[in-house]
């Protein structure tokens, strides 16, 4: 109670002595309703804060979102390298030698994902090479078996492998 008396008071020195409103209780009304209805609302600073801590948020999650999508055109050149391995190798047992001409083509029995584009490269019975683009990504990636490579990327037999 000694707190409404002093907000009272405080409200009588505003309005004055000889004010309209005075002591009486108008003013308690006044100081009442200023203690029951806070004030409402942000700030432009408050809104500035949240503004800016959402366009972070935004930033990162772009970046993220960016970086899955490459590492899956990646995993998807990778998968369909290694397919063409087994399949090259399928091709081998059944003509003793590797398969050199367009891809696809049904003798393969192989065709690669939607956007992959494979080029075979100095195919032999001894060994065969081939490196697969994207049409989302800049990024190569390529596999060699026996004397077909190394070819690009790839440095390791038989491993699919895609540059940086």
């Amino acid at each position: 109670m000694g707190e409404a008396v002093g907000d009272v008071l405080a409200a009588s020195r505003l309005f004055g002595k000889g004010g309209n409103l005075g002591r009486g209780p108008e003013a308690r009304i006044i100081v009442l309703m200023r203690n029951v209805v806070p004030n409402l609302g942000f700030t432009l600073v408050e809104l500035l804060v949240v503004i800016v801590i959402i366009g972070i948020l935004a930033a990162i999650s772009i970046q993220s979102y960016s970086n899955s999508k490459e590492q899956s055109f990646l995993a998807v050149m990778k998968g369909d390298l290694r397919n063409l391995a087994t399949s090259q190798e399928a091709y081998y047992y059944n003509n003793q030698t590797y398969y050199g001409g367009p891809i696809p083509d049904p003798a393969l029995l192989f065709s690669p994902s939607p956007g992959v584009t494979i080029t075979l490269q100095n195919v032999s019975a001894q060994g065969w090479a081939a490196t697969a683009t994207h049409t989302n990504t800049n990024r190569t990636c390529a596999i060699y078996v026996g004397n077909g490579g190394p070819i690009g990327p790839a440095t390791v037999e038989g491993e699919a492998a895609c540059t940086n």
